[in-house]
């Protein structure tokens, strides 16, 4: 995967927002979230557009863009 979310997770700590409010307000289930914090999971715009309100953000302050050759390798 190329897009990455660690500023999501980062930005979330700096502002004190839970994945339980994101799941309150509907904008990311559990699931997804986990996924992302394991870098196999991936979200549309529509989420993006819902953690950018929450988070009074922009995209790229939740998303980056890291060319496959980049990624570190993950391990068992």
């Amino acid at each position: 995967m190329s897009i990455i979310y660690d500023k999501l997770f980062k930005l979330m700590a700096k502002k004190n927002i839970s994945m339980y409010r994101l799941r309150q307000e509907k904008a990311i289930g559990q699931s997804t979230y986990y996924k992302l914090k394991d870098g196999t999971g991936n979200i549309d715009t529509r989420t993006i557009n819902k953690l950018c309100r929450i988070l009074d953000c922009q995209p790229g302050d939740i998303l980056e863009y890291v060319p496959d050759n980049d990624l570190p390798a993950k391990g068992p």
